[in-house]
């Protein structure tokens, strides 16, 4: 039988029950990788993302996060200390909580963060970067780009997804798996993130996006199948997408793009 993919708009009334559904799909693919393959490989984007999505699945006893390797699907050129840095935010959010009370659950060199002493040159800390995920993903002699179990990934109010942004040429970048930008719309402006090749290459993406100010894009996203954004550019080839919104995200969409939720 041929595999099938899925491709769901869920919308929850509440950001906070976008958070416990957040934990169900975790523990869900969770094991589905590991009963798989051994291992859970999952990259975080940044902003208010991690807090979201690991509100509760941080203390879920039924996930094995021992076999988790965690990536940054976009990470700020700044140190490991800066209030700036995705890496400092996914583990004080969420790494913490899991090894929590003395314990390591998730051992520090399943994390791969950003090399602190190349944040003062973008590019060197792409290839740094995209060496790091050589040495998890085989090499890119045997794989074409890394395939990653789940990218968890935010909107932002101008349709950008990691740090690709409208009009920009990393939004077009096919060779590499990492690339930088020094001249990010938003600060920090030099920073590093995945490819949309290597996004469309997983076996899933999952957005997560709240608050009535996403209405309107989401809606010429996922109704009007607008393809200006990068966020719309996010189609895995092999792989399942899924849209986590609150009812103001939501509240644009027709009733019919919308899919009941059942993990």
């Amino acid at each position: 039988m041929p595999q099938t993919y899925e491709s769901k708009i869920y919308s929850l009334p509440t950001s906070d029950q976008v958070s416990q559904a957040a934990n169900h799909f975790l523990e869900l693919k969770s094991k589905e990788a590991i009963a798989k393959h051994g291992r859970f490989t999952v990259a975080f984007s940044g902003g208010s993302l991690p807090t979201l999505v690991t509100k509760y699945a941080a203390h879920n006893p039924n996930i094995d996060f021992s076999k988790w390797f965690i990536f940054f699907a976009d990470e700020r050129c700044v140190a490991h200390s800066s209030p700036d840095s995705n890496y400092k935010l996914v583990v004080d959010e969420f790494i913490q909580k899991v090894n929590a009370n003395g314990k390591t659950i998730i051992p520090e060199q399943n994390i791969f963060a950003i090399n602190q002493s190349l944040v003062h040159n973008s590019e060197e800390a792409a290839e740094d970067y995209e060496h790091q995920l050589t040495s998890v993903f085989v090499s890119k002699d045997s794989v074409r780009y890394p395939i990653f179990d789940l990218i968890l990934l935010g909107m932002g109010p101008d349709g950008h997804t990691c740090s690709l942004f409208p009009g920009y040429p990393q939004v077009q970048e096919t060779g590499r798996w990492i690339t930088h930008i020094d001249n990010s719309p938003k600060p920090p402006s030099s920073r590093i993130t995945l490819t949309l090749p290597v996004i469309n290459d997983a076996h899933n993406v999952a957005f997560f996006s709240t608050g009535a100010g996403k209405a309107a894009i989401l809606k010429e996203i996922l109704d009007e199948r607008s393809e200006k954004y990068p966020s719309a550019k996010v189609i895995p080839h092999r792989g399942n997408l899924y849209w986590f919104l609150d009812s103001p995200a939501s509240s644009q969409l027709q009733e019919s793009s919308i899919s009941p939720f059942g993990l």
